[in-house]
């Protein structure tokens, strides 16, 4: 098959390198602009687009496929199914409807559960035990096509969002490529969703890391696992953020929630439920990252300081 392939950011390069390496042609790659990176705000191309130039295949990064310059585009690379991952743009109808196959999108969850933009780190966040990927014929909706194929994945135990995003990345890529052979042959019934299952994984922003010591300890180790490598979950003391990067339950306690309840060679806080937890990696202001232990040998935090109290948000 003649391929189109979309993508834009890291997790969508493992699916094109497949794709490549299949007996099936990629005639041209669409991804994201430029876009300018870090403090000196470097124009810096998407990681498809390197992938895709060190394979000779022709890039385009329109700014939107709502054109008919785009529409044209796209039939004249004549494309018999259009592949999708992690492209960050909407598809229009009359795009949709241009392959003979349709569209393709390779999504990271067992839809209908985590629609939408950051489904990895929203697993974590809720506690999942399993995630994985679904490759689904496109529609007008978010992630509300129907359903081609499905792998499960069990999520470990202290697994990250950045470890987890490289697992699905691969698992996306093998999936697409039964996918495709699937569409080609004719194998692959496609399965309406069950909308009543669905749930949205919204996009992610810096402030949603903010702890709140309400919480049990098990959800928060859940949302530092989330939000590691980004946005990173955070607390205040003494009115500077301090970032978490690795936490365990630390048992039961009576105290308040937000008190530290150990600060001698570790930081334990009471937390929700009548939780604790112990922050094991952290990063403060203006310092690098390390271990708790480390910190506490030379910044004093007194046993029963509330971490949070005036600054609670």
């Amino acid at each position: 098959m003649n391929i189109i392939f979309m993508g834009t950011p890291e997790f969508a390069v493992p699916t094109l390198k497949t794709l490549i390496g299949s007996p099936h042609k990629v005639v041209g790659v669409f991804t994201q602009p430029d876009k300018a990176v870090g403090r000196k705000q470097i124009l810096t191309p998407p990681p498809v687009k390197v992938c895709a130039i060190g394979a000779g295949i022709p890039v385009f990064q329109p700014n939107s496929l709502k054109t008919p310059d785009a529409e044209e585009l796209i039939k004249s690379l004549k494309p018999d199914i259009l592949v999708v991952v992690a492209y960050g743009k909407i598809l229009p109808l009359n795009i949709l409807n241009i392959p003979k196959f349709g569209c393709v999108n390779g999504h990271a969850s067992i839809l209908p559960r985590h629609r939408g933009a950051s489904p990895i780190q929203w697993a974590l966040v809720c506690g999942d035990k399993t995630t994985g990927v679904t490759t689904q014929l496109m529609g007008e909706g978010i992630d509300t096509g129907d359903i081609l194929l499905k792998e499960e994945t069990a999520i470990f135990e202290d697994e990250n969002a950045g470890q987890l995003h490289d697992r699905l990345s691969l698992i996306t890529a093998s999936l697409m490529l039964k996918t495709l052979e699937g569409l080609e042959k004719g194998t692959i019934v496609p399965e309406k969703q069950d909308d009543s299952l669905a749930n949205y994984a919204p996009i992610i922003n810096k402030e949603m890391g903010f702890l709140k010591f309400d919480k049990t300890a098990e959800e928060i180790c859940n949302l530092v696992r989330g939000f590691n490598p980004w946005p990173n979950a955070y607390f205040l003391l003494d009115g500077k953020r301090i970032k978490v990067f690795s936490a365990k339950v630390a048992g039961k306690t009576s105290s308040t929630p937000s008190t530290v309840i150990s600060s001698d060679g570790e930081l334990v806080i009471a937390c929700g439920g009548g939780t604790a937890i112990s922050l094991l990696e952290i990063q403060a202001e203006g310092s690098k990252r390390m271990s708790a232990k480390d910190y506490l040998i030379g910044h004093s935090i007194s046993c029963g300081k509330l971490l949070y109290g005036e600054t609670n948000e």
